[in-house]
């Protein structure tokens, strides 16, 4: 069954199933004159526009992908995206409720056995900070209780090659931890949801090129500098490598916008109390250099 959205206030309302779709019709929440959109649509229309939805109307322009909506709140007008450019992620938090979940976060993790629990409460409040177009009300549906064996498992791990003292199985436990961070990615990206609705992605970059990506990683800090065009890099193929959307997800940061900002965000956090700003100032940089774009306009 389609699913719907509406325009409400300069706001984007949905998605709303067929049936409760027809429902706010009948109540007259959505009249013919409200800007309306559903799947396969190139743009919104007027519901009164959509034939058999209220009346008149030609059939609207159809292409896949998902409802053009812009960051600055407004509506790519009733014919398209507004450009291939696309439109970028935003993120907002407020610096009194980041510094306590931080802190929170930080204390608790002292007590080691809370870890799954405090890391799910934080990143269900990140996500949820986290605007994306045509996505409202973002949410992370994970479980802790999937976290606990990896979690624990690991320690248990850890405890028994400290104990054993092998500078092999030493090197053993960093693939191990590696491969745990690259299962972590694959879980919370599979667990994001829109309005409680799952959102269906799934991460399908290979374990091989993620310990790849770490290497290089690694090895560019010896180079001083060249390890920001490598995180760009990475950046890039992280998105590519996220499936299941109906747009594109592109990162446009460059290696130098990202190394200059490192040195600022570096100087400025040995102060202590600037860190929450310089935290938020780095997340809504990444946040407005990740774009949605139809797909098919990004060209290799």
């Amino acid at each position: 069954m389609a699913s719907w959205f509406y325009a409400s206030e300069g706001k984007q309302q949905g998605p709303f199933p067929e049936g409760q779709f027809r429902d706010l019709i009948a109540q007259g929440v959505v009249r013919p004159d409200t800007l309306v959109w559903t799947e396969g649509m190139v743009g919104w229309q007027k519901a009164a526009e959509i034939p058999g939805l209220i009346g008149g109307g030609g059939a609207p322009p159809m292409m896949p992908g998902g409802p053009p909506m812009m960051g600055s709140g407004g509506y790519a007008g009733a014919g398209g995206y507004g450009g291939p450019g696309g439109a970028s992620l935003a993120v907002d938090f407020g610096i009194l409720e980041f510094t306590w979940r931080t802190l929170a976060l930080v204390i608790g993790s002292f007590f080691i056995i809370p870890v799954p629990w405090l890391f799910v409460w934080y990143t269900q409040w990140i996500v949820s900070c986290v605007k994306v177009p045509g996505r409202p009300n973002l949410s992370f549906t994970g479980n802790a209780m999937t976290l606990v064996p990896w979690f624990f498992g690991f320690i248990v791990l850890a405890i028994a090659i400290g104990y054993i003292g092998s500078e092999i199985l030493s090197n053993l436990l960093f693939i191990v931890q590696i491969v745990l961070y690259w299962l972590l990615i694959k879980w919370m990206i599979a667990n994001l949801a829109s309005n409680g609705q799952p959102l269906g992605l799934s991460f399908t970059g290979s374990i091989w090129a993620y310990i790849g990506w770490n290497l290089l990683f690694a090895i560019s800090i010896i180079t001083i500098i060249g390890w920001a065009w490598v995180a760009a890099a990475q950046m890039r193929w992280f998105c590519r490598s996220i499936e299941g959307t109906r747009r594109e997800i592109v990162f446009k940061g460059s290696g130098l916008d990202i190394l200059w900002r490192g040195i600022v965000a570096v100087i400025l956090c040995s102060l202590i109390i600037p860190i929450p700003w310089v935290y938020r100032w780095i997340m809504n940089w990444f946040a407005s250099q990740t774009e949605l774009v139809a797909r098919g306009s990004v060209t290799a």
